[in-house]
């Protein structure tokens, strides 16, 4: 056996070299293509010496490592990375049950490997989910999360996000309780971390968070949250004064839909010169030559009562043809913090004017959606704001009872929105409608937020399309053009809204998808279920799907 892992090891140092040999030789200018390879093959060399990682820590621990006599780890160091059989073989090493210079593995793994603390202590938790622990006799311990564990040796999954996941879940490990409960519980958490992560891995991250959000936070009353919310100074550093902001999810509902406001430039709220001009009373910036609102560009003016005006818009400045020196750079940290000063300096609304013709000064406007079958059968959890954070009831009854928010109950009939052929863009209605039903681009993994997004007619109006809610679908700047293009297909599902076909070399298995990003977990768990069954009966031949043409 010496011999063998002798022999391991040096054939690990010899592809060391070789990598090496290998990387200096790619280093220069090679073809579009051969760069690609490249990059798909270092990701996947990544992956294993990840997963590799922590079956290094998990070795060290169990086999006691820490112990190694002086003389064996002298061994080892003079080996080096360019070892020879007899070097290995002679690196085998004995512990020793005296005092050594490492109190554990975690020591040797900090002090002799150089593995900065908080990796190497990361690295030990990970390998107790994943592959098992050692107790204090010195006996393993199977793994604590051990759906997850075969995942991570499978090579289906990206062993960093499978790792990082039992790190997340491992984190609420006291919040879980003990005994058979405990014990249920997380066997449910397992599971639904497990689905996400084999259904759609880019958004897999964000449910997973949720879902431990969820369980911390239920289990906290009202008066405990209420305590920790507010707005806390952190002092001076590095010449800023730094804030704490901590809110419910019903506030946050507010902070969002005031940030989309400043974030989209066809508002006067979010026009990128007016911002500079409110942010030029505090930096002494050049401002502006704008006097009064006949002097603004149409981008600016919020008078468009179609999505046409507003699409004309977007093209103009898509094209050059608006208003130069829109301050384009504007970071959106600092668009925010000019909107939320402008929201403190102005003490009262303008003779004639509407907050929204204020630049920076944004009035929210929020959008709650109902469960109606969870409303009516007293469910906790059947209201969600538009970018998908879960409301307690509480937290939904006082909200609906605030001017600016539209609660919508969507079932599955929309013909009182539909327009036919009536006219061609959609209403401002049917946008509300569609924006709060889809919550955000329809591209899987897209994080672009539906207000940013545009409506996207799935039957092309030229070729006789009606301007129905079943017709339509979001789509960010990004990808509604990437789909006329052809690069990835709409396709109308009998009874769902419309899901996404990826091409062969993005989703070899070619699976119906929908973009769950801006789903709550339980939202974006049955999601994917309805799109493999989708997907299932489409390959069987029981249900018709139209595949839309760019």
């Amino acid at each position: 056996m010496s011999t063998q892992t002798a022999q391991a090891l040096k054939d690990l140092a010899d592809a060391k070299a070789l990598m090496a040999s290998a990387l200096q030789r790619l280093s220069g200018d090679i073809p579009a293509g051969h760069a690609a390879c490249k990059a798909m093959l270092i990701e996947a060399v990544s992956e294993d010496v990840a997963r590799e990682q922590i079956h290094c820590a998990h070795s060290l621990r169990a086999t006691g490592a820490h112990k190694l006599t002086q003389d064996s780890l002298q061994n080892i160091t003079e080996a080096g990375l360019d070892p020879t059989m007899e070097q290995l073989e002679a690196a085998e090493g004995r512990t020793t049950t005296g005092r050594t210079h490492f109190k554990d593995a975690k020591g040797l793994m900090v002090h002799w490997l150089g593995i900065a603390l908080g990796t190497a202590s990361t690295r030990l938790v990970q390998a107790d989910c994943l592959i098992g622990g050692v107790d204090d006799a010195g006996q393993p311990i199977a793994a604590w999360l051990p759906e997850l564990a075969e995942e991570f040796e499978g090579r289906n999954l990206d062993p960093r996000l499978v790792a990082s996941t039992a790190l997340k879940l491992h984190s609420a490990r006291k919040d879980l309780g003990e005994g058979t409960a405990g014990e249920a519980k997380k066997q449910e958490l397992q599971d639904q971390a497990t689905a996400f992560l084999r259904a759609e891995p880019k958004t897999a991250r964000k449910h997973i968070n949720d879902l431990i959000s969820q369980i911390k936070s239920g289990q906290r009353p009202m008066k405990a949250l209420l305590d920790e919310i507010g707005i806390f100074k952190r002092g001076m550093r590095k010449g800023l004064v730094e804030y704490l902001l901590r809110v419910l999810p019903s506030q946050d509902a507010y902070v969002q839909a005031f940030f989309t406001r400043l974030g989209n430039p066809a508002t006067a709220a979010g026009n990128r010169q007016g911002l500079k001009d409110a942010e030029a009373q505090f930096t002494g910036q050049e401002a502006s030559d704008w006097d009064d609102g006949e002097t603004k560009p149409e981008w600016a003016r919020e008078d468009a009562d179609s999505e046409q005006e507003l699409s004309d818009s977007k093209e103009n400045r898509a094209t050059g043809q608006g208003e130069p020196g829109q301050w384009e750079d504007l970071k959106p940290e600092r668009r925010r913090l000019v909107g939320f000063m402008a929201l403190l300096m102005t003490d009262r609304k303008p003779t004639g004017s509407q907050p929204e013709e204020i630049p920076g000064l944004a009035r929210a406007q929020v959008s709650i959606i109902l469960n109606w079958e969870k409303m009516q059968q007293q469910a906790s959890s059947f209201a969600v704001t538009s970018a998908g954070t879960p409301l307690s009831p509480g937290e939904t009854r006082a909200a609906l009872c605030n001017a600016g928010i539209y609660p919508l109950v969507l079932n599955s009939k929309s013909l009182p929105l539909d327009l036919g052929r009536t006219q061609r863009f959609f209403s401002k209605a049917q946008g509300r409608a569609i924006r709060a039903a889809y919550r955000g681009c329809s591209y899987p993994g897209c994080s672009m937020p539906a207000e940013q997004c545009e409506i996207d007619h799935l039957d092309p109006w030229e070729k006789g399309g009606r301007t129905d809610i079943k017709s339509a679908d979001l789509n960010c700047l990004i990808h509604h053009p990437a789909r006329h293009c052809g690069l990835f297909h709409a396709v109308k599902v009998p009874g769902s809204r419309p899901m996404v076909l990826l091409p062969p070399e993005l989703d070899p298995e070619q699976k119906l998808r929908f973009n769950t990003y801006f789903m709550t977990p339980d939202q974006a768990s049955a999601a994917n279920t309805l799109a493999e069954e989708a997907t299932r009966q489409w390959r069987a031949g029981l249900i018709e799907v139209e595949i839309v043409e760019p």
